[in-house]
């Protein structure tokens, strides 16, 4: 592992290289904030699969990819003279020392529950209108479930027990069902995304973050179709061509591989 000044030297020799390449680089120069969106989103969800992989030495990577990301935009403002690196670093700095009073103040705080509440109740001492307004409009659906069950959650309005929540999820698959029967279809939707809130609360009852849980069973499901695809090419056969009996015999080999 590196000392800390060889972190430093890193860092250094980073912001030095995106000044040549923020000079010299017809791409580079080129680059505004909004070109770099896109790519921003994309390198983190590369991130986001490595960590799903638990593959260390692509974290490693792209966590390189994101911070060149991190230093081009802190370039870019440094030019308009808007903000630098340097500012980048002291405000985050400056927000985690105001938003941990237990630890740089006389707080005292009995668990990770607590921490959160405060964190919630700072926010809104610094100006924000609502709990809910730090949470991002672009955020895929499950991702923003989530993140607004667990801002609510840390001022108090929340479930107690999982055993109330699960309750819950009976009830919103009950109201499904019968507005299934109904042939309503606008309220079938409505109330499947009531079924997939209520999923989403349950999983944090049970500390599982269900766009992780999501994802697994998502890389599973195409791991094992896979396998039923190369089981047809080695059969001499195309897929469409097996009955549903057939594939199944495949499948089951594939739950017993993974």
């Amino acid at each position: 592992m590196n000392t800390r000044k060889e972190q430093l030297r890193a860092l250094d020799r980073l912001l030095t290289i995106m000044d040549e390449l923020r000079e010299g680089c017809p791409w580079d120069r080129k680059q505004t904030m909004q070109s770099l969106r896109q790519l921003t989103i994309e390198e983190t969800y590369e991130l986001g699969d490595a960590i799903l992989d638990n593959d260390l030495e692509e974290i490693k990577g792209e966590l390189g990819d994101l911070l060149l990301h991190i230093v081009f935009y802190a370039r870019i403002g440094s030019e308009g003279g808007s903000f630098d690196i340097g500012d980048v670093a002291e405000a985050i700095c400056e927000k985690l020392i105001r938003r941990h009073p237990h630890i740089y103040g006389d707080t005292e705080v009995a668990n990770e529950e607590e921490v959160k509440a405060n964190w919630e109740r700072i926010k809104l001492q610094e100006g924000k209108k609502s709990v809910l307004q730090g949470v991002p409009a672009g955020l895929p659906a499950l991702v923003k479930a989530n993140r607004i069950q667990e801002k609510v959650a840390g001022v108090g309005f929340d479930w107690e027990r999982p055993e109330q929540v699960f309750q819950k999820v009976r009830e919103e698959l009950e109201e499904l069902e019968a507005e299934r029967q109904a042939g309503n279809a606008d309220a079938v939707e409505a109330e499947m995304g009531d079924v997939f809130f209520s999923m989403v609360n349950y999983a944090r009852f049970l500390g599982i973050n269900p766009e992780n849980a999501l994802e697994r069973t998502n890389k599973k499901f195409m791991g094992r179709f896979s396998y039923l695809e190369t089981k047809a090419r080695e059969a001499g056969r195309e897929l469409s061509e097996m009955s549903l009996a057939e594939m199944d015999v495949h499948w089951e080999e594939a739950k017993k591989r993974s």
